[in-house]
């Protein structure tokens, strides 16, 4: 037999970035595109408990209304259920495993409030894809910060929500240092 051997193409990082950039890209023009309702409304008991776990207590909260930063806790996922099929931080953290960045680590959480709850109220909350940055040299290893905003509402009766806090959460997407 002859003829030339057969020579294996291999990728580059810039390629692979562009990759990741398109995924990111194509993540954040859906927006606001998650949204998920919170099981249950405001209430007494569950704030009680948050109270009790942190060793806080304050009587404003002990007579129906929710600590500002409680709002989160009212809509995530917990045990048994999950999140929203076309959660964009789940699926830009599925890019990035893709491409090999299987380590991650919370680096930041801002939060604004810009009411308190009240005991009755029923919250949904959404959630976009703001940033991807990278690839970013970390004492952990080379990686993306990617960065979703959630945003909180309250529905009332008229039909109109309310917007009741925000929150921009980032992470380190990563491959650790030593890993292939």
């Amino acid at each position: 037999m002859s003829g030339s051997p057969v020579v294996e193409r291999v990728e580059t990082d810039d390629e692979r970035h562009e990759r990741i950039m398109a995924a990111a890209e194509r993540i954040m023009a859906l927006g606001e595109a998650s949204e998920s309702v919170a099981p249950y409304p405001v209430n007494q008991p569950t704030i009680g408990t948050w109270m009790d776990a942190l060793g806080y207590d304050n009587e404003r909260f002990r007579n129906g209304e929710a600590p500002p930063s409680m709002a989160q806790v009212w809509t995530m996922p917990g045990l048994g259920r999950k999140r929203p099929d076309d959660d964009p931080l789940h699926a830009m953290m599925e890019v990035l495993t893709a491409e090999g960045y299987t380590a991650v680590l919370g680096t930041n959480c801002e939060q604004t409030y810009e009411r308190y709850l009240r005991v009755g109220e029923h919250l949904r909350v959404t959630t976009a894809l703001d940033s991807v940055v990278g690839p970013k040299s970390t004492g952990m290893g080379l990686g993306y910060f990617v960065t979703s905003r959630n945003r909180w509402y309250v529905a009332h009766p008229e039909g109109h929500s309310e917007l009741v806090a925000t929150m921009l959460f980032r992470v380190l997407k990563f491959v650790p240092k030593g890993a292939s």
